[in-house]
């Protein structure tokens, strides 16, 4: 008799902290630094990264419960659709969480490459825009057939991957604290804090680049059924690297201005502008040491993209095996069970995404995600606690219901701060996909065409 092919709950807490380090710690903050102190013109953009972590803590704990209590693979699909009802509007959510993972989740792994190709140019420096590109595209294959193998591997792959992150981390911040300057990390421009209309637009664009930076913590959510004890160690991975991320960029960020002035980071054409912690290793320690740390960087940066890639292709898989989505994204590998059609999928047009500028894929990446998923799961937790008692809850949220609260106020205060333009998609992306689902829910007689 054939027996079905199921995922293996083959990762514990340490891979699963380690996964979600990966994809935090990647080449966000060492691409971002620049933008987030240009929000706002000097270092008072610290404040972006302050608020963007309590935004980040929060929605760490919405996902910590619903992680806990729904632990399988596809993270938000399980979560939207049981909240609002699996046979109702539950159907509607999960179906816009998929339409915008599969538009997006190109969009978050292009970013990462397209940024690992912008540092080569430090090692590179006769690299035009077009061999950017396609190394960025190159960059998205290799990490796709890296994981191309079962998940036990992947796991052990993964701490391999974090221990060298962790070690460049570690030369940053040792640099960084021992050759500090204070009044130049402090050297706040006149007006710095006036509370006007431009600072909080400042400041809203300075915490999405934060939020960017911070996301990652709910990776493990979208491979939860791959993952051992998870009502215990989806929380703890969650909660675990919000805390050791926001202290390793606080610090790192602070630091690195104490060293190169805030001015020249944030003027176009300068290495401090392309490539900060290059610039950053290169005066404190040469040449020869600067090209270390950009190799290192780019390791971090090709690390970080693993973990995105893993995340991401756990998510059209379960809506597949549940029969919301294109039967072809449910397909197993035979003998090593992993989704390989759905990894293969989100690798290949992430290479395409390759071909947008790094300032677009960010925003749409954030804006389009808060839309599409945040805003609604901020909501989620509220609805199950009050009308799903039947879904037990092995962590619950300190301070509930506040944590859902704030991250929905930070997650519209994002969105009314940035690029209407991009907005505008996003919302033009949200209403495509409800006439998708409608379409398609018609065809099927599904909920609300329910005979």
């Amino acid at each position: 008799m054939e027996t079905k092919a199921t995922l293996t709950r083959g990762m514990g807490l340490l891979e699963a902290t380690a996964a979600n380090m990966l994809e935090m710690i990647g080449i966000g903050p060492f691409i971002t630094i620049p933008g987030i102190l240009a929000a706002m013109g000097g270092p008072q953009a610290m404040l972006g990264w302050v608020l963007g972590l309590l935004i980040a803590a929060c929605d760490g704990l919405i996902w910590a419960e619903l992680g806990a209590a729904m632990p399988g693979a596809g993270g938000s699909y399980q979560y939207l659709q049981q909240a609002y009802g699996p046979q109702r509007m539950g159907r509607l959510m999960g179906f816009l969480f998929i339409w915008q993972t599969v538009c997006t989740a190109p969009f978050s792994i292009a970013s990462g490459a397209v940024g690992f190709a912008n540092y080569t140019k430090y090692l590179w420096p006769s690299l035009t825009p077009g061999q950017g590109k396609i190394l960025a595209a190159a960059v998205c294959l290799g990490v796709m057939l890296l994981l191309y193998r079962d998940i036990s591997s992947i796991g052990k792959l993964s701490v391999v991957l974090w221990v060298v992150v962790l070690l460049t981390v570690g030369w940053v911040l040792f640099a960084g604290i021992t050759n500090f300057q204070t009044s130049r990390a402090l050297d706040f421009p006149p007006g710095a804090f006036n509370l006007s209309w431009g600072f909080f637009a400042g400041l809203g664009s300075a915490t999405l680049f934060a939020v960017y930076d911070y996301g990652g913590y709910n990776n493990v959510c979208f491979f939860g059924g791959e993952v051992r004890d998870p009502a215990k160690n989806i929380p703890r991975a969650v909660l675990i690297s919000i805390a050791a991320v926001a202290l390793i960029y606080l610090v790192m960020t602070f630091t690195i201005i104490g060293v190169v002035p805030w001015r020249e980071a944030i003027t176009k054409g300068t290495l401090a502008n392309e490539a900060i912690v290059a610039a950053f290793i290169q005066r404190l320690y040469g040449d020869k040491a600067a090209t270390v740390m950009t190799l290192l960087i780019l390791w971090t940066t090709f690390a970080s993209l693993f973990a995105v890639m893993l995340g991401y292709s756990r998510v059209p898989y379960a809506a597949a095996a549940d029969g919301q989505f294109f039967k072809a994204f449910a397909r197993l590998h035979p003998r090593k069970n992993f989704p390989n059609f759905s990894l293969i999928f989100i690798g290949v047009t992430s290479a395409l995404a390759c071909w947008f500028d790094l300032g677009t894929l960010i925003a749409a990446l954030i804006i389009i995600e808060k839309i599409a998923r945040d805003i609604g799961q901020s909501l989620a937790v509220i609805v199950i606690r009050r009308y799903r008692p039947d879904i037990k809850l092995p962590f619950k949220m300190w301070f509930y219901p506040l944590p859902s609260l704030i991250a929905l106020a930070g997650w519209l205060y994002i969105l009314s701060t940035n690029e209407r333009k991009i907005v505008l998609w996003g919302l033009v992306l949200l209403l495509l996909g409800i006439g998708a689902y409608f379409w398609r829910a018609r065809a099927r007689r599904e909920w609300p065409f329910v005979v």
